[in-house]
C-alpha cells in the first residue's frame, strides 16, 4: 500500500475557507480525488483530477454542490494534491478523504480507487 496523508482539516464558520492536502509518498497518481463522507451518510464524490502525462494537462472534476466553491490542483513534483475550499457551508461538513488509482474506471465512482488516506475532519459552524 502507499500511504496517502492527508492534512488540513479543522473548525472553520460558514463562508471561511480551508485547504487540504494529500501527499503521496514514493510514487505519482494519474488520478486523485477528494471523497467525503458526513455522519449516517454514504461517502460521496467532492473532486478529482486526472494528469494526462503524455500532454502534461490537468483535468479537474467536481461535484455538483462543490462546483464553484472547491478548486483541486496537484503539485506533481512534491506528489501532493490539494483541495481549496472557499465559502464553506455547514453541509461541507465531513471526514475528507484523499484517494488515488491507475485504472480507468470513472472517477467520481469511489470503486475505482485502490489507494485512500486515513481522512481529515472539516467542521464548518454556522
Amino acid at each position: 500500500q502507499v500511504p496517502l496523508v492527508e492534512s488540513g482539516g479543522g473548525l472553520v464558520e460558514a463562508g471561511g475557507s480551508l485547504r487540504l492536502s494529500c501527499a503521496a509518498s514514493d510514487r505519482t497518481f494519474s488520478r486523485m480525488a477528494w471523497f467525503r463522507q458526513a455522519p449516517g451518510k454514504e461517502r460521496e464524490f467532492a473532486a478529482g483530477i486526472y494528469w494526462n502525462t503524455n500532454w502534461d494537462t490537468a483535468y479537474t472534476y467536481y461535484a455538483d454542490s462543490v462546483k464553484g466553491r472547491f478548486t483541486i490542483s496537484r503539485d506533481n513534483a512534491k506528489n501532493t494534491v490539494y483541495l481549496q475550499m472557499s465559502n464553506l457551508k455547514p453541509e461541507d461538513t465531513a471526514v475528507y478523504y484523499c484517494a488515488a488509482t491507475e485504472s480507468y474506471g470513472a472517477i467520481y465512482n469511489r470503486q475505482s480507487f485502490g489507494y485512500w488516506g486515513q481522512g481529515t475532519q472539516v467542521t464548518v459552524s454556522s
